[in-house]
């Protein structure tokens, strides 16, 4: 008989034998585990910029989950979030995508996926191009086209499908948190759609 150990649970809830998930799971650190630990140590990320494709593989739309800051204010950001011990690069970037596009997103991801770009953010502005407050974070971008209905989760309020021509502008850039335009700018490159 297979016994299977639960998943950790974000929100602190606890596992068999009323043991925190942190100490029963050894690969899920607790909130002030992970604040140390941000303190110390880069953080492995996946970030996702998801696009629609023609039929010929031709991109035509490129989207961006639009969020409200704790301060009220509204910005916009690609699919992003932490690699989990033990966990793949594919599998952290198939289940972030679902998190913030929804489980009908219908992701098509390649046995292998091969980032477009590494970007390092900083906690210090002006380091580089990619800033987060919290941390110095790595992380891994990958275009990922999505075929089926994207209803956004977790803390994003909508995905906006911008033409490649838009996505590329100064003003979507502007919107974009962390130096996250750069790194757009860097995909529409990638596919050689910026102009």
């Amino acid at each position: 008989m297979t016994v299977r150990t639960p998943d950790p649970d974000p929100d602190g809830d606890f596992g068999f034998d009323d043991v925190p998930a942190s100490q029963s799971n050894p690969a899920w650190l607790s909130d002030i585990e992970l604040e140390e630990a941000r303190r110390r140590l880069p953080m492995l990320y996946v970030e996702a910029i998801p696009v629609r494709t023609d039929g010929s593989g031709q991109v035509t739309a490129v989207g961006a989950l639009l969020r409200s800051t704790p301060l009220g204010e509204m910005t916009r950001t690609v699919v992003s979030g932490r690699v989990r011990y033990g966990e793949t690069i594919r599998d952290a970037l198939f289940r972030h995508v679902e998190n913030d596009l929804g489980p009908m997103a219908f992701p098509l991801l390649p046995p292998a996926p091969v980032p477009f770009a590494v970007a390092e953010y900083f906690p210090i502005p002006g380091v580089s191009a990619y800033h987060d407050d919290r941390q110095h974070a790595v992380s891994l971008a990958f275009i990922v086209p999505v075929t089926g209905t994207c209803e956004p989760r977790q803390d994003a309020l909508e995905v906006t499908w911008f033409s490649p021509e838009e996505a590329g502008s100064d003003a979507v850039s502007a919107e974009m948190e962390g130096g996250r335009g750069t790194l757009l700018r860097q995909a529409l490159a990638h596919l050689g759609l910026l102009r």
